[in-house]
C-alpha cells in the first residue's frame, strides 16, 4: 500500500469517527441571553452595570456588575424589571429583593440564583431599576419608584426620582451604653 493510499484510508477512518461521534451526541439547545437596560437613579449608593438575563432550564437569572459608593457594606437591594414590547406598552416582569454583601467602595459581578419566569417577545427591551438599597446603617428608598419607572419607560428621561435615606434600626449594630451612677 502506498503512503498516499494510507493517508487517504487514515483520513476516511478519522472522518468516520468524527461523523459517528457527532451523530451520537444529542444536539444541545442554545440558551439565550438578553441584555438589560439599567435606569440609574442618582442618590443611591449602588450602581448596576452590564445587566443581563441568562436563560437556564427553569427560567432566567439576573447577572450584573455592581459598584458601591457607600461607606459601609451593602447587604441587599430591591429592584423592578420591566419589559417594553411596544413603544407605549410595558409590562412588569418581576419586583424582587436580593441579598448579597458588597464592601464599601467595592465592585463585583453577581449572578442571582432565584429564577425569573418570563417569556420574552421578539424586539422587546428590558429595563431594570433599583428601588431600594440596604446596609446595616441605612436604607435608601426611591420615592415614587413606580411612577419614575413608568415615565422612563415611556421615554421621559427629564425627571430624576428623589431618594430618601433613613437609619436602619433593625440591622444596625447594637451599641451598649453603660451608665455609671456615683
Amino acid at each position: 500500500m502506498s503512503s498516499r493510499q494510507l493517508l487517504l484510508l487514515l483520513s476516511l477512518i478519522l472522518t468516520g469517527i468524527t461523523v459517528a461521534s457527532a451523530q451520537q451526541s444529542p444536539a444541545k439547545q442554545e440558551l439565550k441571553n438578553y441584555p438589560v437596560e439599567v435606569f440609574q437613579v442618582l442618590g443611591l449608593p449602588l450602581n448596576i452595570h452590564e445587566a443581563t438575563l441568562l436563560e437556564r432550564e427553569n427560567g432566567y437569572v439576573l447577572r450584573c456588575r455592581m459598584s458601591s459608593e457607600a461607606n459601609s457594606t451593602i447587604l441587599g437591594m430591591r429592584y423592578s424589571l420591566t419589559a417594553i414590547e411596544d413603544v407605549r406598552e410595558a409590562r412588569p416582569v418581576v419586583n424582587r429583593i436580593e441579598g448579597f454583601e458588597l464592601g464599601a467602595a467595592g465592585t463585583k459581578t453577581v449572578t442571582f440564583v432565584t429564577s425569573i419566569k418570563f417569556k420574552p417577545k421578539d424586539g422587546s427591551r428590558l429595563v431594570l431599576m433599583l428601588e431600594q438599597v440596604l446596609s446595616r446603617e441605612a436604607i435608601w428608598e426611591v420615592v415614587k419608584a413606580k411612577d419614575a419607572l413608568e415615565k422612563y419607560v415611556m421615554g421621559d428621561f427629564s425627571s430624576q426620582p428623589s431618594v430618601l435615606r433613613v437609619a436602619n434600626q433593625i440591622d444596625a449594630p447594637v451599641t451598649r451604653v453603660i451608665r455609671v451612677i456615683h
